[in-house]
């Protein structure tokens, strides 16, 4: 007499340890792509708020610079982008170049030069790009800064720093270069005291004859719009893994019902 296939006998193998060594992973799986797509959920609105900002703020109109950044205050990181305008004289004498700035493609420096107010205080202005010289030790051509009094217009920016940059700041760099843009670490070196934050220039009165490179305007991009689609793919894996972990049940539970019924014929043939 044959023996008929219960449910229970079709799926014993879920119990054998190949089987039980794929449910651990598949209940690993599932949580770690849950956390994933939380994340990238996550980092899509943290971007998609500070794309809003950043566009908010640009299309802003200029405001004078000490209004947002009074002498010893800190700069405000929801006022970066923010246009400002600033008038005084340019002191080339403590100009800067800033190493490993690329722009285009290609890298160069930027030229960092402090402009002086009327009240005695200063403000760090990044006038532009420019490329590097023809090899590693030759000084780059940087346009002078303009003479006299001017008005300056731009995107206030936050003092850089390596956490917030990425780079290293490292002594024993040529005379008049620096690697960040930092404001405590430029005003030790200056008799005045400077506001904090930078301008990254986009205009000036009276224009300059010559002048860097301008630094272009931030792409704001999609707002975290790949973050989005990277959070909707791990949670579409979920899917797929435990489809396929269903998928696969079901296939060696068919395999062996297909098998007991082979055997169960062989033997009433016999």
């Amino acid at each position: 007499m044959s023996t008929v296939p219960t449910l229970g006998n079709v799926y014993r193998f879920l119990l054998t340890p190949r089987w039980l060594a794929l449910h651990v992973v598949v209940l690993l799986v599932i949580p770690a792509f849950v956390f994933l797509g939380r994340w990238q959920f996550g980092r899509y609105e943290e971007r998609s708020s500070s794309s809003h900002q950043t566009t908010a703020n640009m299309s802003a109109a200029p405001v004078p610079l000490e209004g947002l950044v009074p002498p010893g205050a800190p700069m405000r990181a929801h006022d970066r982008y923010r246009p400002v305008t600033v008038t005084g004289t340019f002191d080339a004498g403590a100009q800067l170049l800033v190493r490993r700035r690329v722009q285009d493609t290609r890298v160069g420096f930027y030229v960092l030069t402090p402009l002086r107010t009327a009240d005695g205080v200063g403000v760090l202005v990044n006038r532009g790009w420019v490329k590097a010289g023809a090899t590693a030790d030759a000084p780059p051509e940087v346009p002078p800064p303009s003479t006299g009094e001017v008005t300056v217009t731009g995107r206030l920016q936050p003092s850089e720093t390596e956490e917030t940059t990425g780079i290293r700041n490292r002594p024993g760099l040529p005379p008049g270069q620096v690697l960040l843009i930092n404001t405590e670490s430029v005003g030790r070196g200056l008799p005045y005291k400077l506001l904090d934050g930078y301008v990254e220039l986009t205009g000036q009165q009276p224009q300059a004859q010559a002048a860097p490179a301008p630094v272009p305007a931030p792409d704001v991009g999609g707002g975290g719009g790949l973050n989005l689609a990277y959070g909707v793919q791990w949670w579409l894996f979920i899917g797929i893994a435990i489809g396929g972990w269903i998928l696969l049940i079901r296939r060696e539970a068919a395999d062996l019902r297909a098998e007991a019924a082979k055997g169960e014929k062989e033997t009433v043939d016999a």
